[in-house]
Parts: C-alpha cells; sequence; structure tokens
C-alpha cells in the first residue's frame, strides 16, 4: 500500500505541510528558549528574592510577626502556617516541578512551589527551606497560566491557514492540468474539443499555446486526410463501374474471364471500404449504455453463414458506456475473421473480470493460430498474417478493430488457444 500521494498536488500539499510543520516547531522550541524560559527565570529569582527578604530575620526557625505584617500591608505577600494555608487555597494549588527545581537551586534548599488562579491574580505558594512549617503566599498580577497558550493557538492557526492556502494555490495551477489532461484523453479518441482557455502561469500559458497549436494541426491533418480519401474512393469507384458494365457485356466464350473481373471488382470495393473504415472515427455513432450480450445477439443474426455455427455462451453482465455501430462493426469483423481462417463452429463468451473493471466479449476458432510474436504487430496497419491465417484483404482489418476498442478506453488481446486456434478478447471499461 502507497502512503505518499503521487500526483503532484498531493506531493505539492504534502510538502508544503511538512515544511510548515518544521517551522512551527522550530518556533515553539525558540520562543520558549528565548522568551518562555528566560522569563521563568527570571520570576524564580524575583520570588527567591521576596522568600529572602520575608525570613531575613528569622532566628530560631521563627517568623517576625513585625516584618510579616509589613509585608502583607505592603506587597501583599502573606505568610502562613501549613494548617492555615491548606484552609486558605494551598490544597486547591497544583504542583509545580520545574519552577520547584528552580528554586531548590536559588534557594540552597529543597523547596515546594505551588500556584493558583485566584481572580486576576496569579498565585504563588512556596514553602523554603529555611522554614519547612510556612508557606508564603505571593500574588502576581498580569501573569496568567492561560497567556502560555495563546502562542500555540497561532502557530496552529497560521499553519492552518498556510496549509489551506498552499492547497488553494496548487489547486488552482491544477485547474488547467485537468482541462488539459481530458482535452489530450479526447485527441487521442479522434476527437476534437473546443481549444483550451489560455490562463495562469506563464509556462501553463506555454504548454495550453502548444497544445491547442497541435490540436489545431492534427485537426487539419485530420480533415485533409479523409478529403484525400473521399476523392481516391470516388475517383476509383468510376473506373469500377465501367469495368463492371464492360464485363457484363463480354461474350458467354469469355464467362470465366467475366467472374473473375468482378471478383477482383469486389474485392477492390472491400479494400476501399476498409480504408474508409479505418480513417472515420464514427464521430456520428454516439456513446450509450448497451448491453453487451444484445448486441452480439444483433450481430449473430447477420453473420450467419450456411453450414457454420455460433455457440454463444453469454454470462450476466453489466451495461457499458459503448459506440453501437462501431462495437457492432468490430465483433462482425472478429466473427468473419474467425469464419475465414477455420472449418469448424466458432464461440463466443460473454463475462465480466474478477476484478469487475472490464466486461469482455471473446470470438474463438479452431483455425490454425497466430505465432505468438506475430501477434503484436498485426494491429498495425496493412500489416498481414502468416501463411497460415492466410494473406488476402488490406491488412487493416485487426488496425481497424483496435482504433474502435482504443477510442473506447479497451484493449483487444489475441491469444492461442490449447488444442489449436486462436481467440481475440475485447474488454471494454465499467464506468
Amino acid at each position: 500500500m502507497k502512503i505518499l500521494p503521487r500526483s503532484a498536488f498531493g506531493q505539492t500539499v504534502l510538502l508544503i505541510g511538512f515544511l510548515l510543520l518544521i517551522n512551527q516547531v522550530v518556533s515553539w522550541v525558540s520562543m520558549a528558549y528565548y522568551i518562555i524560559q528566560p522569563n521563568a527565570k527570571l520570576t524564580n529569582e524575583l520570588l527567591a528574592k521576596q522568600v529572602r527578604v520575608v525570613f531575613i530575620d528569622i532566628e530560631n526557625k521563627e517568623l517576625s510577626p513585625a516584618i510579616a505584617k509589613a509585608f502583607r500591608e505592603k506587597t501583599g505577600i502573606e505568610v502562613y502556617r501549613e494548617s492555615d494555608a491548606l484552609s486558605l487555597g494551598l490544597a486547591d494549588a497544583t504542583y509545580l516541578p520545574g519552577r520547584s527545581i528552580g528554586m531548590s537551586e536559588l534557594l540552597l534548599g529543597e523547596t515546594d512551589v505551588r500556584a493558583s488562579q485566584g481572580g486576576d491574580e496569579y498565585i504563588f505558594w512556596i514553602r523554603p527551606p529555611q522554614a519547612p512549617n510556612y508557606w508564603i503566599r505571593i500574588p502576581l498580577t498580569g501573569l496568567e497560566e492561560a497567556n502560555f497558550s495563546p502562542l500555540t493557538v497561532v502557530l496552529m492557526f497560521l499553519g492552518l491557514l498556510s496549509v489551506i492556502g498552499g492547497w488553494l494555490f496548487v489547486r488552482q495551477i491544477n485547474r488547467p492540468l485537468k482541462a488539459l489532461q481530458k482535452a489530450a484523453q479526447d485527441v487521442g479518441r479522434g476527437e476534437f474539443p473546443q481549444l483550451l482557455a489560455e490562463r495562469g502561469t506563464t509556462e501553463m500559458l506555454a504548454v495550453t499555446e502548444a497544445f491547442n497549436r497541435m490540436s489545431r494541426g492534427i485537426k487539419q491533418l485530420e480533415e485533409d486526410r479523409n478529403l484525400l480519401m473521399a476523392g481516391i474512393s470516388h475517383d476509383l469507384r468510376t473506373p469500377l463501374t465501367r469495368i463492371r458494365l464492360a464485363a457484363e457485356m463480354m461474350s458467354e466464350q469469355d464467362e470465366f474471364l467475366k467472374d473473375g473481373i468482378e471478383t477482383d471488382i469486389d474485392d477492390m470495393n472491400s479494400i476501399i471500404d476498409q480504408f474508409i473504415d479505418y480513417i472515420r472515427h464514427n464521430s456520428k455513432d454516439k456513446s450509450e449504455l448497451t448491453d453487451l450480450n444484445g448486441l452480439v445477439h444483433d450481430v449473430m443474426h447477420t453473420e450467419l453463414i450456411s453450414g457454420r455455427h455460433i455457440n454463444f455462451l453469454e454470462n450476466t453482465i453489466p451495461e457499458v458506456q459503448i459506440r453501437f455501430v462501431a462495437m457492432k462493426r468490430v465483433l462482425a469483423n472478429l466473427i468473419q475473421n474467425a469464419f475465414r481462417y477455420s472449418e469448424d463452429d466458432i464461440d463466443i463468451t460473454s463475462n465480466i473480470t474478477d476484478d469487475k473493471k472490464y466486461v469482455y466479449f471473446c470470438v474463438s476458432d479452431r483455425g490454425p493460430g497466430i505465432p505468438e510474436e506475430d501477434m503484436e504487430r498485426l494491429f498495425q496497419p496493412f500489416t498481414q498474417g502468416d501463411k497460415a491465417r492466410g494473406t488476402e484483404g488490406s491488412g487493416l482489418g485487426l488496425a481497424i478493430i483496435k482504433r474502435i476498442v482504443d477510442t473506447h478506453e479497451g484493449q483487444v488481446i489475441l491469444s492461442n488457444r490449447t488444442g489449436g486456434g486462436l481467440s481475440a478478447k475485447v474488454l471494454l471499461p465499467i464506468k
């Protein structure tokens, strides 16, 4: 299982978040080392000095009542025996281990420091080593426990705000990339969408402009090729028609020659039709949800040959988004190939893949098969098979099939059957 994101968007947001986390940690450590720790040390020294003053006249561990009264009136610092201190708030005070250690070093003995919140005052309770039976109550204003938490809140807020800002920034950059990706996929399927809006960063503007130029060039090439093919088809069919008419007027003695000419004319017309099929992208054939089993039944009824049989093993499969006429052409071509290169019945199977991502139909025959090393090559235009499968035709049959299946984002897989024969499986994605 991959933990790190693979998209540029996810990686950028993760990087921004990681850098901000490091920044926040460094900021917090710096604040603690240069601000919070010195302030705490200064407060400890101040408290230690107050404690020393309070007990400056102590003899035999007894507190001077006069000093205690004077300090209470002038500074608010009070000294209590432990029993009295417990009833006056010591019991609710929180023990501060860090300050206790620091005060112990300053007062040269074990010191207990506790703190509590009393209205607007932050109250320290200190038991000094000079008089372990007494607790000194020292109130400080302007020092509250909550004053240490805003730093954490502010740092977290700034980090969150930065991550959100980075996410929005990267999302804004990725938006034209998404549009570019979709447009490239459309062009790859033979569709030519509207030109992309040229906006974004200078790099994105340059890429979009280059893509638009490429798309216009490919579209112009496609139109020129279609026009050329239409002209060639028109110009060839006219003399072919004249030849057919001339053949019809031949004498009975030349009947065998007439039949050969008509057969050649039919082959030439078939080759011209294949040329046109190859360059056609079926733009008028709209994609729709279709039951492949129904499509197979439709084609089977039109492709039956006398004395030959098609065994169809159909399974329950979901409907898929396909161009109906184009996919009928794919299945019809595969059935015709199976009949041409084999003498037995052929088998068709429909099913869904184990990962539930594709549905497929598979056309199988018992012909001679194809060498493994030639299977990929046969999908190239004008490539014919080996002698075992025959060499008639233009070599565009499988190229036309692959072209149509590619526009559906599917796959065509050829494989030799055990015991002889060839299987052609067409996988179509479930969307």
